[in-house]
């Protein structure tokens, strides 16, 4: 009974996270204009096929996000420290 209770409870989790990925991909996907027909068609099926396999696609992305951090981190703090104003003389 709880075995079946976890492998259900698990079946939901991974269900409500593929939808919550798709929809945001989805975004992502119909905001990119510069698409023609074919790299339309095969971004369907790139988005069909890490929406299936999110539990292994998002931790390598997650790793690819830390890599370019960490290589262009000056850069990323110089950004983040940018003043408000948009002038550089205080």
């Amino acid at each position: 009974m709880t075995q079946m209770l976890i492998t259900y409870l698990a079946i939901i989790v991974y269900l409500i996270m593929a939808s919550c990925l798709f929809n945001q991909w989805v975004v992502f996907f119909i905001a990119d204009e510069d698409m023609d027909s074919d790299q339309r068609f095969y971004s369907t099926i790139v988005l069909v096929v890490a929406t299936i396999l999110w539990p292994i696609i998002v931790p390598l992305a997650y790793l690819e996000l830390l890599k370019f951090h960490k290589k262009h981190k000056n850069l990323i703090d110089l950004l983040i420290n940018v003043p408000k104003g948009g002038s550089y003389d205080e």
